[in-house]
């Protein structure tokens, strides 16, 4: 066996993969000896960086369960909806997460929140951060059943041990004793430790009647509305107006 095939079982061994793909790709395309010997770790050590990044951030977008595969560069800045594209652009950098801070995300149906909300987390994701989608009536439906079986306390703590967590359609039915309590938990546990973004066709102002019990709602609107990122979205369904789009080119026969 030879040096280099001696090599290519040692990587394979260790489990380097991006540095086996690379160094096998330098034998077989006669490139090795392009390279001088700093210039081909150079290379071999960005593939294996480039691998672990891209199956890291594979298993972190599968993990976090969105609902829409949403890419950031997708957002479509042109619509008249009050999409602030500066305020929006800031928020790429992530920083809000590293300073554990929450977005609030409002609006009417079919306006995008929900896709904006996941752009926001995809690339939250791709920042090494891990993410969790909720919709909140399956949320706190599952609480509810944890409750019951006993692993109510190792559910909230899967949920608190999340960089950023994004509960979509929230206030799409009054809270429930139960239900409140537990997002009073979930926010308590994440206030100022991690981030939470929060989508609602419900303008902030209703949310202390959504929440239902006043002191319940005093204590979770306090610890997430005042220091928010808030974007308030208005406008025609985002949907409605790429079908008039679609269907434009049939009346004007082009």
């Amino acid at each position: 066996m030879n040096n280099n095939q001696a090599t290519l079982q040692k990587l394979e061994v260790m489990r380097l993969r991006g540095m086996l793909r690379a160094f096998r790709s330098t034998m077989e395309t006669g490139v090795k000896n392009q390279f001088t010997p700093d210039e081909l770790v150079s290379h071999l050590v960005d593939a294996e960086w480039d691998d672990r990044y891209n199956r890291k951030l594979e298993r972190l977008l599968k993990a976090a369960k969105f609902r829409y595969k949403a890419y950031f560069e997708e957002i479509d800045f042109g619509l008249d909806r009050n999409l602030d594209k500066n305020r929006l652009l800031r928020l790429s950098d992530c920083g809000w997460v590293e300073r554990h801070q929450e977005i609030l995300i409002t609006g009417p149906t079919g306006v995008g929140k929900s896709f904006i909300a996941s752009a926001l987390g995809h690339q939250a994701c791709t920042y090494g951060y891990t993410v969790g989608y909720y919709l909140c009536s399956k949320l706190f439906s599952h609480l509810k059943f944890a409750k019951a079986d006993g692993t109510y306390l190792k559910e909230l703590t899967r949920i608190q041990k999340q960089h950023v967590i994004l509960l979509d359609d929230f206030g799409l039915m009054p809270l429930d004793a139960q239900s409140r309590l537990s997002l009073l938990e979930i926010l308590e546990d994440r206030h100022g430790r991690k981030s939470t973004v929060i989508v609602s066709q419900v303008p902030i102002t209703q949310w202390h009647e959504i929440i239902g019990d006043p002191t319940i709602a005093d204590a979770i609107c306090d610890r997430i509305v005042h220091t928010a990122h808030r974007i308030q979205l208005k406008g025609e369904s985002v949907r409605k107006i790429y079908s008039h789009c679609a269907r434009e080119p049939e009346r004007t026969g082009e």
